[in-house]
């Protein structure tokens, strides 16, 4: 059993709350209790932390960051807990880049793939600069000059 030492004055319980644990003067308070106004509900995390339970999410909190590509934005609803490849592969539906022809900065840094949002600092409405791999585009550009341009006028008289 874990014993919390508490100040009275910031976790309050209500009087029902007391009423209804049998006293009120066991438990610190109320591990794994909930319902109370006023009183606080304790989670523990599985590498043992003992905390204050969250309140209000039901499940993955979603954000929303605007992509800007230089000349237009978009902005894209994604998980917090997403990686800069995740958020490639949905700017790929939007933008019609491949995920490896992208690069993304967030703060004037280039995040790789691996890298999570929101060990990254990324926060609801926050902005991401999306870049095309100079290198990716240079060989797009060598592949088309190479390729043999054919008029689409064929000459009718030969002199």
């Amino acid at each position: 059993m874990i014993k919390l030492r508490y100040s009275k004055r910031l976790f309050k319980r209500s009087p029902s709350s007391k009423q209804a644990s049998g006293g009120g003067n066991g438990d610190a308070a109320g591990v794994g209790v909930g319902g109370g106004s006023g009183e606080i509900e304790w989670e523990l995390r599985p590498g043992g932390m003992l905390v204050q339970k969250r309140e209000g999410r039901g499940g993955e909190e979603v954000i929303v960051v605007r992509v800007s590509t230089g000349f237009s934005w978009h902005d894209v609803s994604i998980g917090a807990t997403s990686t800069f490849g995740e958020l490639k592969v949905v700017l790929s539906m939007v933008t019609g880049l491949e995920p490896k022809e992208q690069r993304l900065l967030f703060r004037g840094k280039e995040r790789e793939d691996t890298d999570h949002l929101h060990m990254v600092g990324v926060r609801d409405k926050d902005k991401v600069l999306l870049l095309e791999d100079p290198a990716l585009k240079d060989m797009k550009l060598r592949a088309l000059a190479g390729q043999v341009v054919q008029s689409p006028c064929q000459p009718f008289i030969q002199v």
